[in-house]
């Protein structure tokens, strides 16, 4: 079942095109990726799925139901990349000024800001100022603010950009638990390793069009393929090229892509060894959705 899709969303600012015939589904339970470069449309997306950007043409529908322009969105959920709670509140008040402005009151506001403190593991830093917190302590206020209300969808915009690797731990918890709960995601980020080890499917847009969408083993059978990458660390490097070994940049490993590890590598070995060169280390990489992205979008430079 979908419970959030847009179709064929376009969106130009000006002159400049932003988003060009962009189409994706979240579904029931899922938690959804949405890579790209920078400048591909994604934060032009998630701003119109949220209702802060009005499309030229496309639709967006939640629940089955299309969102008309300027809607409420209950059943929606966002979380801003940018720190988007009050640094001179408590922790304490930022859940009930927000909790608030999603509607809730009385018990039912207590109960969700006692909640959303145990969740975040705040609770016992409730009653500080904001301004006095860790960026990742902020990070997961920041989540919170954005789900008091429960909602069916959430938007995360790179929720875990610039912090520690055990409030990352803590926050990839936080996300597992809403899943749980019933929430379904979507998921912006630039860390791949993130997408490929959290995300049931990924969508990657580039030039405000949808360019490849599928679970990781679908993007990598349709892309680079399913071989591995075999590396090998050597003393030195062969004073004539081998045929089938890469050499690298530095100097230092001998790269080969094979379909078939124990059966191609013993080969590698004994050519490496027939050159006189001593293998100090042996490496074997499978395919990795870094690899796909860049398959699909290139190794250009985005600004």
């Amino acid at each position: 079942m979908s419970l959030l899709a847009v179709r064929n969303a376009r969106k130009a600012f000006g002159t400049v095109g932003a988003l060009d015939g962009a189409s994706l589904e979240l579904r029931a339970g899922e938690l959804l990726g949405l890579l790209g470069p920078n400048g591909a449309g994604k934060t032009t997306l998630v701003r119109a799925i949220a209702g802060r950007v009005r499309l030229d043409a496309g639709e967006v529908e939640m629940l089955g139901q299309p969102l008309a322009p300027g809607s409420t969105r209950p059943e929606l959920g966002v979380v801003p990349q940018e720190i988007a709670v009050y640094p001179l509140l408590t922790a304490h008040e930022n859940l009930e000024a927000f909790g608030r402005l999603h509607g809730l009151a009385g018990k039912a506001l207590a109960a969700r800001v006692a909640w959303a403190l145990d969740w975040t593991g705040l609770d016992g830093r409730a009653r500080e100022p904001v301004k006095r917190f860790s960026g990742g302590m902020r990070r997961r206020l920041n989540i919170a603010c954005g789900v008091l209300h429960e909602p069916r969808v959430l938007l995360l915009d790179e929720p875990t950009v610039g912090v520690d690797p055990q409030s990352r731990e803590r926050i990839y918890e936080m996300l597992a638990a809403l899943r749980k709960g019933g929430t379904s995601l979507l998921l912006t980020t630039h860390q791949l390793d993130e997408a490929e080890g959290l995300c049931d499917r990924i969508v990657v847009i580039d030039h405000g069009r949808v360019i490849a969408a599928g679970r990781l083993a679908e993007l990598i059978a349709d892309t680079v393929g399913e071989g591995r990458r075999v590396s090998l660390s050597v003393d030195r490097m062969p004073a004539q090229a081998l045929l089938g070994l890469e050499p690298d940049a530095a100097g230092t490993t001998l790269s080969a892509h094979v379909k078939d590890v124990a059966a191609e590598l013993p080969a590698l070995l004994q050519k490496a060894a027939s050159a006189g060169l001593e293998v100090r280390d042996v490496a074997v990489r499978g395919p990795s959705l870094h690899a796909v992205f860049i398959h699909l979008t290139g190794r250009e430079l985005r600004e």
